[in-house]
C-alpha cells in the first residue's frame, strides 16, 4: 500500500513540476550509415539505466522501426495527425518497457496539416510528457525540410558517420545546412561501424578538420560502434543487439554511449517541455514549407 502511496505522490509532483524531456534528434544525412539501429539500441540501453524513453520513428516515407524491433503497429503517427486515434493509442511498448511511437509512412509533408491536427498533435504530446524522460528522434535519411524541423526542433543532435567519402559528405551537408541557414552550432558526432577506437577518433578528427575551415561549429565526439557480426544476427532476429547479446563488444558501446547520454546537462526552462519541442517542430515545418 505504501508503494502504491508513493506512486501517486511521485505522479501529483509530476503533475505539478513536470520533469524536463531530453530531446534528441539522431541524423546523419546518408542512407545506411545506421541510424535506426543506433535510436533502437540507445533507447534500450537509457531505459536500462532506468530512463522512461520514447522512441519517435520520424521517417515519414519509410518508417521501419517497428519491423526493426519486431513489433506489430496497427496504428501510426498519421492517425494521431487526423485526430482518428490518440497518441497513448498507437504507442507500441518496445523492448525493456520502452515506448515506441510508430512512424506515419507515406507523409512527407508536415506542413501541410491543418491548424486543427497541428493543436491535436501538440495536445497528443503534452499529455505524455509527465511520463517520458528522453524522447530520442530516428529521423529519415537526406537532407528533407521534415529532417531538418526535426533536428532543429530537438536539443541535441547525434550526427551519425560511417568512414566513406559519401556520409562524411553528407554529414557535412546537414550539419553545414543545419549551421548557416538554421543557426545551430554544436553538433555530437557519432562513428560507426568502425573497426577499432582509434578509426573512430580518427573519423571525428576529421570531420572537425573540414568543419574548423568553413563552419563556426563546436563538434562533440560521443563515441563509437564497433563494426560487429552479432549486430546483424540481432537485426536478422528483430531485437535489439543490447537485449539480444548483451554481453557483446556492440551492446557494451551501446550501453557506454547511453551513460554519457544520460549525463549531458539537462534542459531546464520551456525548452525542456515535450509540448514545447511540438509546437517548435511544427512552426519550423510550416517555415519549410512556404
Amino acid at each position: 500500500m505504501s508503494e502504491q502511496i508513493e506512486d501517486q505522490a511521485t505522479g501529483l509532483r509530476r503533475m505539478v513540476n513536470p520533469e524536463p524531456v531530453r530531446v534528441i534528434a539522431v541524423t546523419g544525412g546518408k542512407g545506411g550509415v545506421g541510424k535506426t539501429n543506433i535510436s533502437a539500441n540507445l533507447g534500450v540501453a537509457l531505459q536500462e539505466l532506468g530512463r522512461r524513453v520514447m522512441l519517435l520513428d520520424a521517417d515519414m516515407g519509410l518508417a521501419n522501426l517497428d519491423v526493426v524491433l519486431g513489433l506489430h503497429a496497427e496504428h501510426n503517427l498519421s492517425h494521431v495527425m487526423r485526430g482518428e486515434s490518440s497518441l497513448e493509442d498507437i504507442i507500441v511498448t518496445g523492448p525493456k518497457g520502452m515506448k515506441v511511437v510508430p512512424g506515419a509512412s507515406g507523409m512527407q509533408h508536415m506542413a501541410e496539416m491543418s491548424r486543427a491536427e497541428n493543436a491535436g498533435l501538440i495536445h497528443a504530446f503534452s499529455e505524455v510528457a509527465n511520463d517520458v524522460d528522453v524522447l530520442l528522434i530516428d529521423t529519415a535519411a537526406g537532407i528533407s525540410d521534415l529532417v531538418i524541423s526535426f533536428s532543429r526542433a530537438a536539443q541535441e543532435q547525434i550526427v551519425v558517420v560511417c568512414d566513406e567519402p559519401a556520409s562524411i559528405t553528407d554529414a557535412y551537408a546537414i550539419i553545414k545546412l543545419l549551421n548557416r541557414e538554421h543557426g545551430i552550432s554544436r553538433f555530437r558526432i557519432l562513428a560507426n561501424m568502425v573497426k577499432s577506437v582509434q578509426e573512430g577518433r580518427d573519423l571525428y578528427n576529421k570531420m572537425c578538420r573540414v568543419t574548423d575551415q568553413y563552419l563556426d561549429v563546436m563538434l562533440s565526439y560521443m563515441g563509437s560502434i564497433p563494426f560487429d557480426e552479432q549486430l546483424r544476427k540481432a537485426v536478422k532476429s528483430q531485437k535489439p543487439v543490447v537485449e539480444a547479446f548483451p554481453r557483446s563488444r556492440v551492446a557494451q558501446a551501446f550501453k557506454n554511449l547511453a551513460k554519457k547520454a544520460d549525463n549531458w546537462p539537462v534542459p531546464t526552462g520551456v525548452s525542456g517541455d515535450l509540448q514545447f519541442f511540438v509546437e517548435r517542430l511544427i512552426q519550423f515545418s510550416s517555415q519549410n514549407g512556404e
